[in-house]
């Protein structure tokens, strides 16, 4: 396919006039537009299905950029930048009146991280404007973490898709906001809580997770829809109620007998919890392909990356 590759220059034109181009981040694939160009962006929410009031996240390539546009973090996430930045974290701040309200839905506060993939750092090197990117799928939908998944879904409606190879961790960024004295997780993602916490302290936690209207992407209870309904709990329990055959199971290492091997979607057969994560959405997707009535899928260890696991998995269950 001609409008798939590696060249940051098509990529950087394509979006300077306005174009969706698809980006590759070490979390999931973006759907990227100009955040300056609200025809640009509102291109995002028609082409994602996407409802507007769920906020999106902007990204450029380094912390002296968003002092450019007029962002400015606090000191705490500052601590974090110099850790963590780029990668799969997310600050969410005060919005500065270079930012459109179109990006924020009209709230107060606005979404940024620095992405940790070579590529995509190198084409945001060359624009004079940060990029709204929200992942590169249609609303509600598995999120991407290859080239191919973004063809598959979005193909006529990006003018280009940069190939940046399979994502390395797999599920989207961490999202911390400021907006509050003590900072507070939005949603669980591709950095641990444990990391954050032992840079700045003790974080709030909020008891729901999502919320009807978010300040953030990734809030909506309603998310990672499968074609196939999936449950989560426990497994063995749950087969009690199906056919083996018409089953596919998504676990850490666990492995059922009664059911086919193929269908068996075993993420880390070392109970590695990063790696679990890294194979989590393609897993959701070729359960999707099987001829099956359901996908069970297990409650992972609620430390580390599990908690971002187990937050796509809930959330895909609702």
């Amino acid at each position: 396919m001609n409008n798939i590759g590696k060249d940051i220059l098509r990529a950087a034109q394509a979006l300077r006039e306005g174009n969706l181009v698809a980006i590759p981040t070490e979390t999931v694939y973006g759907l990227a537009a100009n955040a300056f160009d609200i025809s640009a962006v509102a291109k995002i929410y028609h082409a994602k299905n996407r409802p507007q009031f769920n906020p999106l996240i902007i990204h450029t390539d380094s912390l002296e950029k968003l002092q450019l546009f007029d962002i400015q973090l606090p000191e705490k996430a500052k601590r974090l930048a110099a850790h963590f930045s780029p990668g799969p974290l997310t600050y969410v701040v005060p919005k500065s009146d270079k930012i459109p309200d179109i990006i924020t839905a009209g709230t107060n506060a606005v979404a940024v991280r620095i992405p940790n993939h070579q590529l995509t750092l190198d084409l945001l090197a060359q624009l004079d404007f940060p990029l709204a990117a929200p992942s590169a799928n249609p609303s509600g939908f598995v999120s991407p973490t290859s080239a191919a998944h973004v063809a598959a879904q979005l193909q006529d409606k990006v003018a280009y898709i940069l190939d940046g190879g399979a994502c390395s961790i797999g599920v989207e960024s961490t999202i911390i906001s400021f907006l509050q004295e003590q900072p507070e997780i939005l949603r669980f993602g591709g950095l641990a809580l444990e990391a954050i916490e032992a840079i700045i302290g003790k974080v709030k936690i909020p008891a729901k997770g999502y919320s009807d209207n978010p300040v953030a992407p990734g809030m909506l209870a309603r998310h990672y829809a499968t074609r196939h309904p999936l449950i989560l709990g426990d497994i063995l329990s749950h087969l009690k109620n199906y056919p083996a055959d018409r089953v596919a199971t998504i676990s850490l290492s666990r492995k059922f007998m009664q059911i086919p091997q193929n269908q068996q979607f075993i993420l880390s057969e070392n109970n590695n919890l990063d790696e679990a994560a890294s194979q989590l959405f393609a897993a959701m997707r070729q359960a999707n392909d099987f001829d099956v009535d359901v996908i069970l899928a297990e409650i992972f260890p609620d430390e580390g990356l599990g908690r971002a696991i187990n937050d796509r998995l809930k959330r895909a269950a609702s």
